[in-house]
This record gives structure tokens, C-alpha cells and sequence, in this order.
């Protein structure tokens, strides 16, 4: 499934409208903690089942989205973070859980 329209709001969450008229808002804490970037998911591997991460302010701003070919979207987030990839069935499964 193809997004329409993807924009943050003034929620913190980042709202994306599907092909097939539905709407999904995924917060943007959410988004960032479940990076897929290769580096967020070892740090995360190596965490206990019980670790709560802190995040900053610009951690969980997004300076820029842009598009990754016809399957997913990079988010480049204010402290300068950019590498993960986010696949739409991702997107769409983060928003549905």
C-alpha cells in the first residue's frame, strides 16, 4: 500500500494517508525509538527487556522526510540523525499497534 500524503503534525505524530483512504498517526517519540537503522536496532539488541530510553527534544523533531524510492521514507531528525529506513508495511504496522 502507497501513501498519499505524509506530514508531521503539530502533535508530534507523523500522519500518513494510505492509497486506500485510511489515516495513520504514529507518534514521533514511537517512530524514533523503533528506528530500523542498523545502529538503533544492535543498541537496541543490547539493551535489557526492562531499559526505558530517554530521549532528547531534537532526537524526536524531524528536520526532513524524504521519500525512498516507491517503498519507504527517510526521516532526518534535529539532532542529525538520518539512516533509518522506514518501509511503508513498517509505517503501517507501527500505526496499527
Amino acid at each position: 500500500m502507497q501513501p498519499v500524503r505524509i506530514k508531521v503534525g503539530n502533535d508530534n505524530r507523523l500522519l500518513i494517508n494510505w492509497e486506500d483512504k485510511s489515516e495513520s498517526k504514529i507518534g514521533l517519540e514511537k517512530l524514533r525509538k523503533l528506528c530500523p537503522c542498523a545502529t538503533c536496532m544492535t543498541n537496541r539488541e543490547k539493551q535489557s527487556k526492562t531499559y526505558i530510553p530517554l530521549l532528547m527534544e531534537n532526537q524526536v523533531k524531524v528536520a526532513k522526510i524524504n521519500q525512498v524510492g516507491s517503498y519507504a521514507i527517510s526521516i532526518a531528525w534535529k539532532d542529525g540523525h538520518n539512516t533509518g529506513i522506514y518501509e511503508y508495511p513498517f509505517l503501517k504496522k507501527l500505526a496499527d499497534d
